[in-house]
């Protein structure tokens, strides 16, 4: 009788020991994925994470989210920090040591002209446009080099066509802009009631990449005022 009685005590000496067991397993996951971002030489999305870690522990994106949670609480104090942007998550120098960081790469970083930037902006609030349309605006013919660079660096590219004569290419935004801005979508861009001039366009930019901008005061090569454009009525829009 005693036996039977002594039975739920020794259940309930056991179910502390039972309940920490997931705990331990959600902090051995946490540092599973924190070796893959650390080794991973660009951001992993929750599908990569998931398919690395299957082969070992099979495990759902409920529990991997509760594991990037509890990988943030640990690097909360250190230098470094977890963020998720446009492509997946990765581990980062905060803010705040960028500019010490910096002294590794003895080279400076490439300026950013100011029509390169207007160019940019045009993209990111209005896309998707044409480059007709960008000349209209701005008032001055694009330098084919700033398309280019901006499409080299990975921050814009062809999205589609207008259904215009000519049919001109149609640009918008690229995912490694939001990466290298650190962001996850467009819509943690400023507004742009708030942008009053390029300064405050730099500024912004600046703040959300964690460290200056090197604003040229003009272009390598001297635009031009972009002749008159007829302003066509809607047309279709082709998307790729």
């Amino acid at each position: 009788m005693n036996e039977i009685e002594d039975q739920p005590e020794l259940e309930a000496a056991e179910a502390p020991e039972a309940a920490a067991a997931p705990a331990h397993d959600l902090e051995r996951l946490s540092r599973l994925v924190e070796a893959l971002l650390l080794a991973a030489d660009q951001p992993l999305s929750l599908d990569a994470l998931v398919k690395l870690l299957a082969p070992d522990a099979p495990i759902g994106r409920r529990e991997l989210r509760l594991a990037l949670e509890r990988l943030e609480q640990r690097l909360a104090d250190s230098a470094a920090e977890l963020r998720e942007v446009a492509s997946g998550w990765r581990i980062q120098v905060k803010a705040d040591y960028a500019e010490v960081v910096a002294r590794l790469w003895q080279e400076k970083p490439p300026k950013l002209t100011r029509a390169l930037l207007e160019t940019l902006a045009l993209i990111c609030y209005r896309q998707p446009i044409t480059r007709g349309e960008i000349e209209e605006i701005r008032g001055v013919a694009v330098s084919p080099n700033i398309l280019k660079t901006l499409i080299e660096r990975g921050w814009i590219r062809e999205v589609g066509v207008r259904e215009t004569p000519g049919r001109p290419s149609l640009f918008g935004t690229a995912p490694q802009l939001l990466d290298d801005l650190g962001l996850r979508s467009l819509d943690q861009l400023p507004s742009l009631p708030e942008i009053k001039d390029m300064e405050q366009l730099e500024a912004a930019l600046s703040r959300l990449a964690g460290q200056p901008l090197e604003i040229a005061v003009a272009d390598s090569e001297s635009e031009e005022p972009a002749p008159v454009i007829e302003t066509d009525p809607p047309a279709d829009v082709t998307i790729h």
